[in-house]
């Protein structure tokens, strides 16, 4: 959130259909994609893995968790490591950055794009100085300018619940606190 959004901070529902959400320091999308899971298929002749159980992703400062995610890389190698080029997560997805946690049923990360988008029942709080909690059937979140975009529904399982209505929360800033 930007701080001049701070000062109208109150629990009202957000009535855009797109909505920023959180900005904070652009993602490193070029480090290495790291992977760890219960277990893994290799599936070379369609250039993908699917790894089950516990999985946890790791690139730079972001962390991606789920119960299943399918891996899509490029038959390149790249110093003895194939090229990832989309990630495709299920059950209870949560993406964590600094000071920032994303929760869905389903996430996309394009990393040709560097590009996540999260789907379904999705929840982001943010932490620091500007306080944030908000909540929708989309989330789109760019890692090159770092801005999370809520957007509404039209159609799917997803948007039942939440009537493709983005919500959200902002904390204002405790006035009775001795500055300091």
């Amino acid at each position: 959130m930007t701080r001049a959004l701070a000062p109208l901070a109150f629990g009202l529902p957000l009535l855009l259909a797109a909505v920023p959400a959180a900005a904070q320091a652009r993602h490193d999308s070029n480090a290495p994609i790291d992977v760890a899971s219960d277990s893994i298929q290799l599936d070379d002749k369609a250039n993908r893995a699917i790894l089950t159980g516990n999985v946890v992703i790791k690139q730079s400062d972001m962390t991606l968790r789920a119960a299943r995610v399918t891996v899509a890389y490029s038959g390149n190698a790249l110093g003895g490591s194939p090229q990832a080029s989309r990630l495709d997560a299920t059950g209870g997805v949560t993406v964590t950055r600094p000071n920032q946690t994303a929760r869905s049923s389903y996430a996309v990360y394009d990393v040709d794009r560097r590009i996540i988008t999260m789907i379904g029942n999705v929840t982001l709080q943010q932490a620091g100085s500007n306080v944030a909690n908000a909540a929708g059937p989309r989330l789109t979140i760019n890692l090159d300018t770092s801005r999370a975009t809520f957007g509404g529904g039209t159609a799917g399982p997803a948007t039942q619940s939440s009537g493709g209505r983005v919500t959200g929360r902002f904390t204002v800033p405790n006035r009775d606190a001795p500055k300091q």
